[in-house]
């Protein structure tokens, strides 16, 4: 039996939306911010072969310092993604994990939320790649907001995402998140 489909949510209403920040703990800001951002990731994509656009961008809880390992408060830095494709199709790199390698070398560490934004209807979600990608630097309640071409969207937590995920922690690395 398929897992239901999570609900379309109406991207222009400031109910439907403020519900949500509550719902995820997220500010009004902090949402417009992931959508706005997401959105504009999108036009940097790199898909003549699917034609298929996909923008991605991470709201960060904190950078670590590579040489101390000290954590700073870099909260509430944003970090984008496109899709980047190739010839090759397997070469190709998806959205998510283009923003979340940028984001780890630049040495952020614990995320508050991940966004989506795709030019169809109904909003896409990560692909399983990704999905155990996102695992391995995020907290499995984690909020995953998707948005379609008319930035109405559906939101879902990783670990509705990704149910039974292997993640640092079976392999014995805990705080990896």
């Amino acid at each position: 039996m398929a897992p239901p489909t999570p609900p379309i949510l109406n991207g222009h209403s400031e109910t439907v939306i403020a519900q949500t920040c509550q719902t995820y703990n997220l500010t009004p800001s902090e949402f417009a911010q992931l959508r706005d951002r997401a959105v504009a990731a999108k036009a940097t994509s790199y898909s003549p072969y699917s034609k298929f656009r996909v923008g991605a961008v991470l709201l960060s809880n904190g950078k670590v310092d590579a040489v101390t390992g000290e954590r700073s408060s870099s909260e509430g830095t944003y970090t984008p993604g496109a899709n980047v494709e190739n010839a090759s199709y397997p070469v190709t790199t998806c959205a998510e994990r283009v923003a979340f390698g940028r984001a780890i070398t630049e040495g952020h560490r614990g995320f508050k939320a991940v966004a989506v934004a795709t030019d169809i209807s109904p909003p896409a979600s990560p692909c399983g790649m990704c999905r155990q990608f996102i695992r391995e630097f995020c907290e499995l309640s984690m909020p995953i907001l998707m948005f379609d071409k008319d930035e109405n969207f559906s939101v879902l937590r990783l670990e509705d995402l990704l149910p039974l995920s292997f993640g640092p922690d079976q392999m014995g690395i805990e705080g990896a998140a």
